[in-house]
């Protein structure tokens, strides 16, 4: 190599160093690093820890999100594994293979028609497996893509999966998949009580709690969180190249809605604050093509509701106001919300997700809304209750607190729980 061909080269190299540390270093590095897709639990169980299941009979935990990379779903590849057995299947509310509600849904117990095995719901009235529905199962496989949210009630499933399996005496097998809305923020109200945990919350958890499935699964077990003090034996298949930085379009990753109403990611990043109008008479624009985005009521003064919201200066985010008709849909099951009413709405439009507190802007919005329409706005408390895990929130805004005093109100109780969540980690 020429020595002219040499300086070019370095000082190229030095130049691209330059330009990762000018643009936010360890965060630019991590993206680079995004390029080849990430290897979720499901892919490595029948290679390097084939081990935890041969022999064995297997109780599988899954939805429609337990899909292997060629496509397969992973009942059916556990069906097809010559060296174990597919024992039962629990699924959740929806058909184990799909999430729409125009198919037909999963009963207490059925029979799953592909593989000819015993099917149970978790979702309804029962959410913990008992001695007879596991039968003679050894071990159970978890694999659930959740939202990064205490609210989505898969998280919390797995915390009574888990109790059984300490209760019986059998292993679990975590097959760990990304957080979507990336692992590095925590934030929003801690569980209060024991008195609170309900299918909303296992245990206190903070309603962004900034883990894994896999992880929130060692968190469980390893800070006695689990009822009747039980220690099952844990086993968390983890994912390879995955980095806490990346959100779920940055893994190369297929996308499997989480839930009818989370049509894309961003639905999910604006549901980390807009679900908590499931717990007012306000559209959380369920039955439009932006469940989340939306949010809206026929009575709502979207001009006076955003004015109160811009004094906030939110970051990453603009709120704008729009009208649209919540419009049941085949896949939604039950009527949406204001089902067919014209509403005057705020689209709660995120222009840079990194920066968007989105938890905090939906305590802000419903605080803006109570500001302007406290006589038509009406609390379902224990559905409020639920998602908050708390009565703080209700009285904060009702007594007219403002958000940044709110906000302030979970700050020690979240620095107490990073202090606990940081050992069971598992990435970087």
């Amino acid at each position: 190599m020429t020595n002219d061909k040499f300086r070019t080269r370095f000082f190229l190299f030095w130049l691209s160093l330059g330009l990762l540390w000018a643009g936010g270093g360890t965060r630019c590095l991590a993206k680079i690093s995004t390029q080849s897709a990430v290897v979720c639990g499901a892919d490595r169980l029948f290679s390097e820890y084939r081990h935890l299941i041969d022999g064995k009979r297997v109780a599988l935990v899954a939805n429609h999100s337990a899909v292997r990379s060629d496509g397969t779903h992973l009942a059916d590849a556990l069906a097809n594994y010559p060296d174990a057995t597919l024992s039962v299947l629990f699924g959740m509310e929806f058909n184990i293979r799909s999430n729409d509600y125009s198919l037909p849904r999963d009963d207490e117990k059925t029979i799953d028609p592909q593989t000819g095995v015993v099917k149970y719901s978790l979702y309804g009235a029962v959410h913990k497996p008992t001695r007879e529905m596991l039968g003679d199962s050894e071990v159970i496989v978890f694999d659930i893509q959740e939202t990064g949210l205490r609210f989505y009630e898969h998280v919390n499933i797995l915390g009574f999966v888990l109790e059984a399996a300490g209760e019986y005496g059998l292993e679990v097998i975590v097959l760990d998949r990304p957080n979507p809305i990336t692992g590095n923020y925590v934030d929003g109200f801690v569980t209060e009580n024991a008195s609170l945990y309900t299918f909303g919350a296992y245990g206190k958890i903070p309603i962004r709690h900034g883990m894994t499935i896999g992880e929130l699964a060692r968190l469980y077990v390893g800070e006695g969180m689990l009822r009747g003090g039980q220690h099952p034996t844990l086993y968390v298949v983890e994912m390879k190249g995955w980095h806490r930085e990346m959100w779920f379009d940055e893994t190369g990753l297929a996308w499997h809605k989480p839930s009818p109403n989370l049509l894309t990611l961003n639905s999910v990043i604006a549901y980390g604050g807009t679900c908590l109008f499931e717990g007012l008479n306000v559209s959380e624009g369920r039955g439009t093509d932006r469940p989340f985005e939306y949010i809206g009521a026929p009575w709502l003064d979207a001009d006076k509701v955003i004015d109160l919201l811009k004094e906030l200066a939110f970051e990453g985010v603009s709120f704008e106001a729009i009208t649209f008709v919540p419009e049941q849909k085949s896949h939604l099951g039950s009527p949406p919300e204001l089902n067919g009413e014209r509403c005057n709405g705020i689209f709660v439009h995120v222009t840079d997700r990194d920066a968007f507190a989105l938890y905090r802007a939906g305590i802000a919005l419903v605080w803006a809304i109570n500001q302007v329409h406290a006589d038509q706005l009406v609390w379902k408390e224990e559905v409020i209750r639920r998602l908050t895990g708390t009565d703080r929130m209700m009285k904060m805004i009702r007594t007219g607190q403002h958000p940044t005093e709110i906000f302030d109100s979970w700050r020690e109780e979240v620095k107490v729980f990073m202090n606990k969540r940081e050992k069971y980690l598992l990435y970087s």
